[in-house]
């Protein structure tokens, strides 16, 4: 597989970063996790506006969705060689009417279905997309949010989403061979259980889970990036990095 990092900013875009946004690709097949502020535009650097073969939204909020609107407009309104066909979305319950109500003017309620093919996730559920079977579970944030785990041909990846610690992601990133996790929080300045992970955390999760490779994500611009890769460092074994727009990894 190839994981490109599309966005990785958190809570909001950072001066050299799109929202959360990464794309998987395998056998041609390209898997979009996430759609946050800014990620539309930085997605063409990396593949066609109608290539994409399936979105999954970890959740609502709208540093992990609000491109969707945008997208919307490119499929709806395409005129050159015809509307592309309906690309499936899977995102948690409400996903339709929350792109329906962040856009405002869709030209009919049922506009947003005339594009993306919606699909309710489920915690627990491995979907089978292309060549990609994706493992969902659900994860610790104020709203339904989703982490994911991808694997093809005996390799995997792993999305936190956003996240406190809990079991659904312990198990998501189990012996995973690269773990993208969520490191929004800095140890001993917040303390929100139940919303986010800060570095240390992330590196605890990781070093719990047996995971081979820890990229940090998420991080929002006020978030002092390098402590929350140094506090990672200090839990866990194996390489850290913090992710970046436009890195790319072969897993």
């Amino acid at each position: 597989m190839k994981l490109t990092v599309v966005g990785c900013s958190g809570s909001f875009p950072a001066p050299d970063s799109a929202c959360s946004s990464y794309l998987i690709e395998a056998e041609g097949y390209r898997l979009l996790l996430d759609m946050g502020n800014g990620a539309l535009g930085e997605l063409q650097k990396h593949c066609g506006l109608y290539d994409i073969d399936a979105i999954a939204l970890s959740h609502l909020h709208p540093d992990h969705c609000i491109d969707m609107c945008g997208y919307f407009v490119a499929r709806y309104y395409r005129h050159d060689g015809g509307r592309p066909p309906r690309v499936p979305v899977y995102g948690p319950g409400g996903t339709e009417q929350r792109l329906i109500t962040a856009y405002d003017d869709v030209p009919d309620e049922s506009s947003m279905r005339e594009v993306f093919d919606f699909h309710d996730l489920e915690a627990g559920e491995d979907l089978v997309l292309g060549p990609l079977t994706v493992r969902v579970a659900r994860v610790n944030h104020p709203v339904e949010t989703y982490g994911f785990r991808i694997e093809y041909a005996g390799r995997s990846i792993c999305y936190s989403g956003d996240t406190g610690n809990c079991e659904g992601l312990d198990g998501l990133a189990r012996g995973v061979d690269l773990f993208l996790c969520e490191a929004s929080f800095t140890q001993g300045k917040e303390d929100a259980p139940g919303v986010h992970l800060n570095g240390l955390e992330a590196g605890v999760c990781a070093q719990r889970a047996g995971a081979d490779r820890l990229v940090l994500t998420h991080v929002p611009p006020w978030t002092d990036a390098q402590v929350n890769l140094r506090d990672a460092k200090s839990a866990f074994d194996g390489p850290v990095e913090l992710a970046r727009p436009g890195a790319v990894y072969v897993v």
